[in-house]
């Protein structure tokens, strides 16, 4: 699968990038939600990653919100700091496909990568 991730920390980048890259899954990095986001409007992923809280002002809700307002209907996991009920839902809400909270397990994220790409290919 080619996937997006917007991620900010690079220590979590290299993290997710290593862990998905050896599960066979070709990534491309974006630090940020500005850059992250011209490239999820110019290159086709089958799944994007977003961290909630993002340099330069860029929440990774505001950008999931932004897609699913162009018609960009890639799945989109969240991958955030921001644990807490409310902080899942409004990720649902503004269009996301699950959440994940840091710290996690590179087996969890692989998993449900894969689910959500197996729930894209059915519909």
């Amino acid at each position: 699968m080619r996937i997006l991730l917007i991620e900010d920390d690079e220590d979590v980048a290299k993290f997710v990038i290593t862990g998905l890259t050896e599960a066979g899954h070709q990534l491309t990095h974006a630090p940020d939600g500005t850059s992250g986001r011209k490239l999820a409007l110019t290159q086709t992923f089958d799944a994007m990653i977003f961290d909630r809280q993002l340099p330069n002002g860029v929440d990774g809700a505001d950008l999931a919100q932004d897609m699913r307002g162009r018609g960009i209907n890639t799945p989109v996991l969240f991958l955030s700091g921001l644990g807490g009920l409310q902080n899942w839902m409004k990720g649902l809400e503004v269009g996301g496909d699950d959440y994940i909270v840091k710290p996690f397990a590179l087996s969890d994220l692989r998993t449900r990568i894969e689910a959500l790409h197996q729930q894209t290919e059915v519909n």
